[in-house]
């Protein structure tokens, strides 16, 4: 979300220019083949909003002038979820210019009831993108019977499958995954682990969870990555970035030419108020996941190693990882030949 000009344009970078916000991130984006983010709110210039709003000038309803999409093209985002809570801020009209925007810029988009699923060819590979959450209008994080139906069939198209899902309550005091149901404001936030198993048991490759606002555990399902959140990445403003709310995890993965994960690394960046999201030198963000998993997954505690520079393998699966690499960045990076000495 990078920057809204509702309820004003003090919400708005300086200059009116989201770029300075990305620009750290775009040497570690650059060298991937395919990158994956959440889209947190609709672009447009002129519109009511539709969220209910006691006072709109204490509303958390996201706006974004449609002059800044093109950003995320220059950035390099190839797949987006917009099946989230913001999406609708702005009601149809918030909606309709979202989806004209972001196809004008052939960056592929999927979670909504009338669009769950995208298929893009990228490097000659075709990638499935499917997304779900809790939300009004969008596919439902709920109904894992529904959503396995649409990952299966995207597995029998698509070379690999990326899973999103904005799910689980929110904030510092919910870092933890609970393998249970999660409540929040009064609603069903859903069971993120049971639905993350159940959609790789149904063909999906990757799992990317967002929703919380802060980083969670990562999980190694049957040869296939898990990351149950990834916390806020590029929030300008009206955002609490305190804390672990401020700690911006970029992900990387690679798999194998059948989608089972090979290794991977956390990219460290921290969000400053104002500046952006920017290079953490103090790797804050690699300890708290790996403490979280260590945490939340102890099954995992002597299989899945990960490093203080936040490069993860599982050495005993697949001893190839043991090797000392360097990764770059939050998207998966097809298969390619490795030389080991």
């Amino acid at each position: 979300m990078l920057g809204t000009h509702f309820p004003s344009t003090a919400y708005l970078p300086p200059n009116d220019d989201p770029w300075p916000l990305l620009k750290e991130v775009a040497p570690v984006f650059a060298d991937a083949d395919v990158v994956f983010g959440n889209l947190e709110g609709a672009f447009l210039d002129d519109g009511e909003v539709y969220k209910r709003c006691k006072d709109e000038s204490k509303c958390y309803a996201f706006k974004t002038p449609t002059s800044y999409a093109p950003v995320l093209k220059q950035v390099g985002f190839d797949l987006l979820s917009i099946a989230n809570n913001h999406i609708r801020d702005f009601g149809p009209a918030g909606l309709k210019t979202t989806k004209k925007v972001l196809d004008s810029l052939n960056i592929a988009y999927s979670g909504l009831i009338s669009k769950p699923a995208v298929v893009t060819e990228i490097n000659g590979r075709k990638i499935g993108m499917c997304a779900f959450s809790p939300n009004t209008g969008t596919a439902k994080i709920n109904d894992i019977a529904t959503a396995a139906q649409i990952v299966a069939k995207l597995d029998a198209e698509c070379d690999y499958v990326i899973v999103s899902f904005h799910g689980g309550a929110e904030g510092k005091q919910h870092q933890h995954v609970t393998r249970k149901t999660e409540t929040f404001y009064g609603e069903n936030r859903g069971n993120v682990h049971a639905f993350s198993h159940a959609m790789i048991d149904a063909g999906a490759d990757l799992v990317f969870g967002h929703g919380p606002h802060v980083p969670r555990s990562i999980e190694i399902y049957k040869n296939r990555f898990i990351a149950y959140s990834l916390g806020n990445f590029c929030t300008y403003s009206r955002f609490n970035l305190s804390g672990a709310n401020g700690l911006s995890p970029v992900v990387q993965i690679w798999t194998n030419e059948g989608g089972e994960f090979v290794r991977g690394k956390i990219h460290s960046f921290r969000q400053i108020k104002g500046k952006g999201t920017l290079i953490d030198p103090s790797n804050a963000v690699v300890f708290k996941m790996r403490d979280l998993t260590k945490i939340d997954f102890p099954e995992l505690t002597h299989r899945l190693v990960i490093d203080d520079d936040g490069d993860f393998y599982m050495p005993f699966e697949n001893p190839i990882t043991s090797v000392k690499l360097k990764f770059e960045t939050n998207r998966i990076a097809p298969p390619q030949k490795l030389s080991v000495k």
